[in-house]
């Protein structure tokens, strides 16, 4: 392996500016600032800045919903978001914390006026703020019962929650790496709907296991369940479009995990599906980067050097690196094809492991640069390493100028080429089809391409030894390849 392989495939993110309109557009967050701009002088909070009671049916209708019991819920939940976004300011009593009976007061926080007058970016900072809140309401223990918690003196018992919050943010930052993962597959085109018994199942089943165990089936059955509560809560902050559970299996069922592991294609829809949206990916990748995951966006790339750009989309999916290494050109700006190209072949050079995948992605990054990096090109005709594919380029391009390679260019070349797609994983059938049609080229291929000065000549000839479809040139080329690794020593 040449280059360290990206943990995550790079994402294709929408531009600041559309996501922070889905931010300012998402419903929760929606609700915050109504209830944000909504609040006064005479607003009624309580010690620990929530509203209270007795304004919730206020709050409800102002925001359109009926002043019952689910009103002031999404009333009340809103209003926290408020308060930890910074669209409000609330102050303790007095400044001295909690105080019984006594109340707060409010006032329009900072972040407010940001909302208008802000950046995308500084827009799409409070939604962050805001989906962390989220993510931690997520998390938090379901008290079914909260009077059976608190004991004679008042205080609460936690360990009765049997409750692990590092777990619970575990396992569900789990889920949504997985969502994401399932998001970006196939060069981003996996965003369909993903049924949440699979997404259960993901976290719970061994990669090894044949079939599961009805212990292993009543994990998934319970980690759906509570993923089930966890996407409701997830879906108004804009992360995610969720169908939940169809509660009409609780009828059927009892209890709808019962049967979520028999589920077949027509009825798998009924036991919940969750797709990622467009903010979703940016949410989910800001919170893997706070922690330190490496998680690559298309674009990264566009203002480092050729060396960097070569190197980061060593092991991109095709289209990302073709997406990427256009918005870097693109950056070089209009009648930057010449140095550009000049800068992507000086870092196409090289006898590192990695240095025929840099030459591969050179060789792809000059073709979308277009006719006018001719004169970079030719510059490097006689270089023993770039020489070939310069003749390449150029062949490409229409020139009947270009001077034939030697016989042991050629041969270089052609060990470069396949040492740079066994390093890219490409598919067999085609690095067979290369492996083949380079061999096929030239008479006695194999007496010859031994002795080719390149570090992965015995490592391309036992390829294709193993590759190569008829045995006597398969044969061939491992004969070859003994005889690359004693002239080299080993």
């Amino acid at each position: 392996m040449s280059a360290e392989r990206p943990v995550l495939p790079p994402v294709r993110l929408n531009s600041e500016a559309e996501l922070a309109r889905d931010a300012l557009a998402a419903p929760l967050f929606v609700r915050a600032v109504r209830l944000a701009r909504w609040a006064g002088p005479e607003t009624r909070v309580g010690a620990g800045g929530e509203l209270v009671e007795a304004q919730l049916p206020a709050a409800a209708e102002h925001l359109g919903l009926p002043a019952d019991e689910d009103g002031a819920a999404y009333a009340s939940e809103a209003w926290r978001l408020a308060v930890d976004t910074g669209l409000l300011d609330v102050t303790d009593p007095d400044g001295e914390g909690e105080d019984d009976g006594a109340e707060g007061t409010v006032t329009a926080g900072e972040n407010l006026a940001l909302l208008t007058t802000g950046s995308p970016q500084e827009i799409l900072a409070i939604w962050l703020d805001g989906l962390d809140a989220v993510h931690a309401d997520a998390t938090a223990p379901l008290l079914d019962d909260f009077a059976d918690l608190v004991g004679e003196d008042g205080s609460i018992d936690f360990d009765a929650l049997d409750w692990d919050p590092e777990e619970e943010t575990e396992f569900l930052d789990g889920v949504l790496g997985n969502l994401y993962l399932l998001t970006l597959a196939d060069n981003g085109a996996g965003d369909a709907p993903v049924p949440l018994p699979a997404l259960a199942a993901s976290m719970i089943v061994p990669d090894d296991m044949g079939e599961p165990t009805d212990d292993i089936l009543e994990q998934v059955s319970e980690a759906m369940m509570r993923l089930d509560d966890q996407f409701r809560l997830l879906e108004p902050i804009g992360i995610v479009e969720y169908q939940p559970v169809d509660e009409a299996l609780m009828a059927e069922a009892g209890d709808p995990a019962d049967t979520a592991a028999d589920a077949d294609e027509e009825d798998v829809t009924r036991y919940g599906m969750v797709r990622l949206t467009p903010l979703g990916l940016y949410g989910i990748r800001a919170r893997m980067l706070e922690a330190g995951v490496s998680a690559p966006a298309v674009g990264d790339l566009a203002d480092k050097g050729a060396d960097a750009l070569l190197d980061g989309v060593a092991h991109y999916p095709e289209a990302a690196a073709r997406a990427e290494i256009q918005l870097w050109l693109a950056g070089r700006g209009a009648g930057g094809a010449v140095p550009a190209a000049a800068e992507l072949l000086a870092a196409a050079r090289g006898t590192d492991e990695g240095a025929p995948l840099r030459r591969l992605h050179c060789q792809q990054a000059l073709a979308l640069a277009g006719e006018e990096a001719e004169p970079a090109v030719r510059a490097v005709l006689a270089d023993p390493e770039l020489g070939g594919l310069a003749r390449v380029w150029l062949a490409e391009h229409g020139a009947t100028d270009v001077p034939a390679p030697s016989e042991a260019m050629v041969f270089w070349l052609a060990i470069d080429t396949i040492a740079a797609q066994l390093d890219a994983d490409g598919e067999l059938d085609e690095l067979q089809g290369l492996v083949e049609g380079l061999s096929a080229q030239h008479t006695g291929f194999f007496d010859e391409i031994w002795r080719v000065d390149h570090p992965a000549t015995a490592e391309v000839l036992e390829a294709m030894g193993r590759l190569h479809s008829d045995k006597k040139a398969a044969k061939d080329a491992r004969k070859a390849a003994f005889k690359a690794r004693s002239r080299a020593g080993g």
